[in-house]
């Protein structure tokens, strides 16, 4: 083997150490041609973990690590409702799937695993309480825990109005949000009315 490929896969190796979830197209600002990913792979030094995603072999995984895949193949996108509340550590939800809201004109993400639940939403309802946090050494858009409590009222028909109040009361009680920004969200969201009941309960 010349040195050139040698040096690739050093170099790919010293990106997986770094990045727990390593892209295919990581490789391009590095000059590596991607095939050296396929010969790392034949050699298990790499494993393919997802389409166009590679880790190191053995690395444990949490229990995020589909939010963290979905994160870097739908960049775009933005985790939200069961996925959210798993990330924030509020209620019971152990979804299988990872929730993530789409832009209304965005293309479904195309991929058979991690399994996506898309949600298309618009306007300051997609924009707003966005949060970024790192998974597994990856860049994670996420709606914060008031956002995602008003979008569990929001979609109540979709997780369950029981979902959505498990939510709000263990959110307030771990004081994962203050009452001003649930009630923001509430009203960009359009379910002031629907959850001006469940509020008032919370802090009576």
């Amino acid at each position: 083997m010349s040195s050139q490929p040698r040096t690739h896969e050093q170099a790919i190796l010293r990106l997986a150490r770094q990045r727990p979830l390593l892209r295919a197209r990581d490789l391009g600002s590095h000059a590596i041609p991607t095939a050296v990913l396929g010969r790392l792979v034949s050699a298990g030094k790499l494993e393919r973990v997802g389409r166009g995603v590679y880790s190191l072999p053995g690395r444990p995984i949490t229990e995020f690590r589909s939010v963290a895949e979905v994160a870097l193949r739908a960049p775009q996108g933005v985790v939200c409702l069961l996925s959210a509340l798993r990330v924030h550590g509020i209620g019971t939800q152990a979804p299988s799937e990872v929730w993530l809201a789409i832009p209304k004109n965005l293309p479904l993400p195309r991929f058979d695993q991690p399994a996506l639940r898309p949600v298309r939403m618009s306007g300051a309802a997609l924009t707003e309480g966005i949060e970024e946090r790192k998974i597994e050494g990856v860049k994670v858009r996420l709606f914060d825990a008031a956002k995602t409590v008003a979008d569990c009222f929001k979609y109540r028909n979709k997780i369950g109005i029981d979902v959505a109040l498990e939510a709000l009361r263990e959110g307030w009680a771990q004081k994962k949000f203050r009452m001003d920004d649930l009630w923001r969200y509430a009203t960009i969201d359009r379910v002031a009315n629907v959850m001006r009941p469940y509020l008032e309960s919370i802090v009576t």
